[in-house]
Formats: C-alpha cells, sequence, structure tokens
C-alpha cells in the first residue's frame, strides 16, 4: 500500500503498516470475493470502518465492502460464492454475507456486507433516509459521516483511496467530516449522535467546527426514529470511554432531546454525597459500575448506574436544618427510567430490569448501621431475584464520597451484607424463596378450591418463610390453620 504523501509522518507510516498486516490476514476471503466482482465487470473496495479498524490494528471478521455493481448484480455475484446471503438490506443497497475461509491454520467466519456506491439524504420531516445510487467511489466517500471512515482499499490491487484526510485525522485522533458538518448532518442527523459515539469507542477528540454544528443542529435529530437513536446510544454506552460521548452529547443539547432526564441532573446539587452535582456522580458511578464488570460490557448494569439517580431532580427538597434530601427519588427514578427506555422502545425486560435495580439502588442503605436480620436478607434477596450480582455492583459503584473512612466503612458494611447472604445460601434456597407449602398443600388443608383465598393463604405463608426461614412441614401446616382460624 503506497504511502498518502512524501511527508508522511511517523505515526502515518505506523498505521499503514498495520493496516497492511491486517489486510493481509483477511486477503483470503477478500481478494477472491475481488476477483468475482472484476470477472463481473464491476469495482470492490474494502470501505468505511473496515478500513479504520485495520489501520488501528484492530480489524475483525466483520468485513464492509462498497462497489459500483448494483445490488441485483451483487446477489448474483455473492450467492454462488457465499455460505449464506441475506437481504434485508437491499432497500438501501446493501447484502450481507457469510464466508467461512482458512486464515493461516485456522477457519474462521467472516460477516460481509456489500453496499452499492450511494448517497442519501433526509428531507425536512422524514425519518428514513432516502437512498440514490452513485457512480464513483470518490463521491460515496465525500456522503460518509467523518473522514477516518472516508477512505478505501480497491482490491485486489490494494490501492489506498483518502480523498479527505482521513489518515492524518485517525493518527491525529480527531473526528472531522468530509464535507461541512452542516452538509453531513442535514443528510443524516443521527451523524451527531455518531460523533460522540465515535469519540467514546475511539477516545478521539471532535473537531470544534463539529461541535458547533452540533450545537446549532441539536433539535434536528428529532425526526431520527427512536430505534435509531436508541442502537447509537447503545453502542455508546457500551464503549471503553462512555464519559466521553456522553458529556459531548450533554455540553450540545443533544442529550436534551434524546435523554433529557441526565442533562438535568447538572442543576441539582447532591449534598448528602457533597458532590458538585448529580450530574457528575452519575459518570462516576458509570466508570466505577464498569470497573466491576466481570465478563465484558453489561448494558442493564450501564443503562442502571446511568439512570440510577433520575428521580432527584423531582424530589429535592430544602429542609429548615439546610440539608437537601431526596425522599423516595429510588421509587419516582424507577417510574421516570421505564418511561424514558419504554420511548426509546428497548425490549420489555430490559426496561423491567434496569427499573427493578433503579428502584432497588437504595435499598442497603435502609438497613442502617443496626445490622441485618435474617429476615431483611431474604427480602433483600427476594427482591432482588436474578438481579442480585447486578445489585450488588451498582450498590457499591453508588459510593463515590471523597471521605475515605466513610468509604472504607460503606465497603465493609456492603460485604458483611454479602457474607451474611452467603451463609444463607448455604443453609436455604435463597434464589428461589418459596412458601413451606405450596398451592396445592394449601388447597387440601384447608379443604377449599382454587380463587383468592388461595392466594391469600400463599402470601401469608411465603412472607412467613422470609421472615422465618425454613418452618418444617408440621410447622407450616399449623400456621397455615391459625391464620385460616383468623380470618373468620
Amino acid at each position: 500500500m503506497p504511502n498518502a504523501n512524501d511527508d508522511t509522518s511517523s505515526a502515518l507510516s505506523q498505521v499503514q503498516q498495520r493496516a497492511v498486516s491486517e489486510l493481509l490476514r483477511v486477503a483470503p476471503v477478500a481478494d477472491d470475493l475481488a476477483r468475482r466482482f472484476q470477472e463481473a465487470g464491476f469495482s470492490l473496495a474494502l470501505v468505511g470502518g473496515s478500513v479504520r479498524d485495520a489501520l488501528l490494528g484492530r480489524l475483525g471478521n466483520d468485513l464492509d465492502f462498497t462497489t459500483d455493481a448494483r445490488p441485483e448484480d451483487v446477489l448474483k455475484i455473492v450467492r454462488p460464492w457465499a455460505d449464506a446471503v441475506w437481504d434485508v438490506g437491499i432497500a438501501f443497497g446493501t447484502v450481507g454475507a457469510q464466508k467461512q475461509a482458512r486464515v493461516g491454520d485456522a477457519d474462521r467466519s467472516f460477516q460481509i456486507e456489500v453496499t452499492t456506491y450511494r448517497s442519501e439524504a433526509y428531507d425536512r420531516t422524514s425519518r428514513k433516509p432516502e437512498v440514490s445510487y452513485g457512480d464513483s467511489i470518490e463521491d460515496d466517500l465525500v456522503r460518509r459521516d467523518f473522514t477516518v471512515n472516508a477512505m478505501a482499499v480497491a482490491l485486489p490491487e490494494k490501492r489506498f483511496i483518502d480523498p479527505h484526510g482521513g489518515l492524518e485525522d485517525l493518527a491525529a485522533g480527531m473526528l472531522r467530516t468530509p464535507g461541512t458538518p452542516e452538509e453531513s448532518f442535514s443528510d443524516d442527523p443521527l451523524r451527531m449522535m455518531r460523533a460522540a459515539r465515535f469519540a467514546a469507542q475511539l477516545d478521539f477528540d471532535v473537531a470544534p467546527e463539529v461541535v458547533t454544528a452540533m450545537k446549532e443542529m441539536a433539535g434536528r435529530i428529532e425526526i431520527v426514529s427512536a430505534e435509531r437513536v436508541r442502537d447509537e446510544l447503545n453502542k455508546l454506552i457500551l464503549s471503553a470511554h462512555p464519559r466521553k460521548g456522553l458529556s459531548l452529547l450533554v455540553d450540545t443539547g443533544i442529550a436534551d432531546r434524546v435523554l433529557p432526564e441526565v442533562p438535568a441532573l447538572r442543576l441539582e446539587s447532591d449534598e448528602h454525597h457533597r458532590h458538585k452535582d448529580v450530574y457528575d456522580h452519575t459518570l462516576i458511578v458509570l466508570e466505577q459500575a464498569m470497573a466491576l464488570e466481570e465478563n465484558g460490557p453489561d448494558l442493564t448494569l450501564r443503562l442502571a448506574a446511568l439512570l440510577h439517580d433520575i428521580g432527584k431532580p423531582r424530589t429535592r427538597r430544602f429542609e429548615k436544618d439546610g440539608r437537601v434530601s431526596f425522599h423516595h427519588h429510588e421509587v419516582v427514578g424507577a417510574k421516570m427510567t421505564k418511561k424514558r427506555m419504554t420511548a426509546l422502545k428497548y425490549s420489555n425486560e430490559l426496561v423491567k430490569d434496569v427499573s427493578r435495580l433503579v428502584e432497588l439502588h437504595l435499598r442497603f442503605h435502609g438497613y442502617g448501621t443496626s445490622g441485618w436480620t435474617d429476615s431483611a436478607v431474604r427480602r433483600y434477596v427476594r427482591d432482588a431475584g436474578p438481579l442480585l450480582d447486578r445489585l450488588h455492583k451498582l450498590t457499591r459503584s453508588d459510593c463515590t464520597t471523597r471521605n475515605k473512612r466513610k468509604a472504607t466503612a460503606l465497603s465493609r458494611a456492603y460485604d458483611g451484607l454479602e457474607k451474611r447472604i452467603a451463609q444463607l445460601q448455604e443453609q436455604e434456597e435463597l434464589d428461589a424463596i418459596r412458601p413451606d407449602l405450596d398451592g396445592n398443600q394449601i388447597m387440601e388443608i384447608l379443604g377449599i378450591k382454587p380463587g383468592p383465598a388461595v392466594g391469600h393463604a400463599y402470601k401469608h405463608m411465603l412472607e412467613l418463610r422470609l421472615e422465618n426461614g425454613p418452618m418444617g412441614h408440621d410447622a407450616a401446616v399449623a400456621a397455615l390453620k391459625e391464620w385460616w382460624a383468623e380470618q373468620g
């Protein structure tokens, strides 16, 4: 691959060297596919994120190509070659494929997308881009979101195409647009969120003119569908540096349109935690939660950390003694979380889990320093259910005090709770707490048929189980009969 120019810096040389090694690694697949396009009279180039990642030395098994072939021609070329083909994106000029190939000593499965040269733009009222096909790769690259994603490698000759200085921007860690930011964001307003997402993923800076355009055009994000906004937000939150992306969304006013509960935290002084504001505290909690992740990024945990205090602005009260209180902010916050996540079209299960974590995040502090009874531990585990491990992480992350003695005391207290849970789990099945008598046994003992009374009896027995632990069959029967007699 030739240098971009004769004055290439050492940083540029290094990224190009990484790209060569990465491209050689996927060459068996890329070159084979390119030859097939060539034989059919078409061009093919690796493009966009694949080239960017190759230059960063992190190219995976997802390969993006662009071509002058129309989608129906792409299908004719790809179908006999690929192991699987899908055309769900064909309306936008994209054909997907899967190909198993031998790379070195191993078989690898590549996910491939081939997209026809195109241009796309929004009108002022549309929520979906209008797609039209182009005839040159240069026209295709100028319509892409950022210069670092507007590079291509023509195949099979491996000719580097970089008309907008993406290589220099990549070496500098800078996000700029190929044309003016205003034109780019008018074409697709979601690109404003993508600027924040790439800043978070790549730890790049955003060019000042891009930030200015984001501030001026923030309102345009409202024409983008909730699903596209949600997907971009997820990628940002799951990135290595979400604080960077979230701060950009908040500072430019875009968050006011897509996640207004977060910028609202900036104005609320959190005297309890002695932080400058709840917003800063929230970002620290998010980063501390990330540090506790064990099996990669956890969207449920990260969303809960981001949203756990959004009920504070609505519940803030100035007490007579000068303190500030946020009574029941966890309950209010859980309702707000459900409403916002539903508006962003999150799945019912994820909405339920994140809302539950927000609701429970203060439960630990409610028991004070007097110690936990067995009953309290059982209820804590029962209420958290399968979210218990995440609740542990969220609760620990929520301690951001700079008072080391206080932080140590809170950590030890939570260590004690986890130890109590482990001890009780050895003695009882805390993960699936049930009454000592099931519904059928209750009906048989009381001589009643299915109905509300069975549910009331079951609930009473469950409360006894939580309060006292396992009772044994005979004691449970006696307790049930005693309760039934009191019902008259």
